[in-house]
């Protein structure tokens, strides 16, 4: 029987198309490792609103029938101010049995349906916001929320909170090389998390009625939103 040896950096070059090494530099001196994170305000781009109709009916079939046809006007009314389809999205319907307690028959007495029907709505002119918030109400919903404001493209934000965030790890490693009696350092690691993009500040659901967006637009400030990165990095101290 003959048998075929294959050599060990052979084996390790066949394992690699497989699956790549992890790869760690030695150290031999001191580390510091540090967590830095960088977070970058900037102008929103896009807002999204919420734009909902609740109906009440004896039954629920009605209940059900009443909202469809409030909401396809409000539906339209969101097509004709020129936002896409693809930026309109159904969030939630609902449709429940509603009941009030009757203190004096100390019980839940049937009052009727309620149905709901909401849509999630992403404008990409944020001056319009207000405007749009008030052609919603007209158009016949009953509720709002919103607006929340973001970036659709945060890379060039992520990419100076990554610079900023490898400088300052670099400065304080060193530092504490220095504190230390050291006088140099050396990259050993880097990792990444990506932070969530933090929305600016907007107003909880209310609700809406004819006679408030009658009066004027409603005043929208979309403020700056933030994006960010955490970074660790782990130096060695040198002489």
């Amino acid at each position: 029987m003959i048998r075929h040896t294959v050599p060990a950096l052979a084996a390790l070059a066949m394992a690699g198309t497989a699956q790549a090494a992890e790869v760690q530099i030695a150290a031999s001196g001191p580390v510091v490792e540090l967590s830095i994170t960088e977070q970058i305000e900037a102008e929103p781009d896009i807002v999204n609103v919420g734009a909902g109709v609740v109906t009440d009916a004896p039954t629920a079939v009605e209940a059900l029938r009443q909202n469809s046809v409030e909401m396809r006007k409000v539906i339209e009314r969101i097509k004709a101010l020129g936002v896409a389809e693809r930026d309109i999205q159904t969030s939630g319907i609902n449709l429940n049995a509603r009941y009030d307690y009757d203190q004096r028959q100390q019980r839940q007495v049937f009052r009727g349906y309620q149905a709901m029907n909401r849509v999630s709505v992403k404008l990409r002119d944020i001056d319009e916001t207000g405007e749009v918030l008030d052609a919603l109400v007209v158009a016949g919903a009953t509720n709002l929320d919103g607006p929340r404001f973001s970036l659709e493209n945060d890379t060039e934000a992520k990419a100076r909170a990554r610079a900023t965030a490898m400088q300052r790890g670099r400065e304080q490693a060193l530092e504490y090389a220095q504190l230390a009696g050291f006088t140099g350092i050396r990259l050993l690691e880097v990792n990444e998390t990506i932070t969530g993009r933090s929305p600016g500040p907007y107003p909880v659901v209310r609700t809406a009625s004819l006679e408030a967006a009658a009066d004027q637009s409603a005043p929208v400030q979309p403020g700056l939103v933030s994006t960010g990165v955490n970074v660790m990095v782990k130096y060695e101290m040198t002489r």
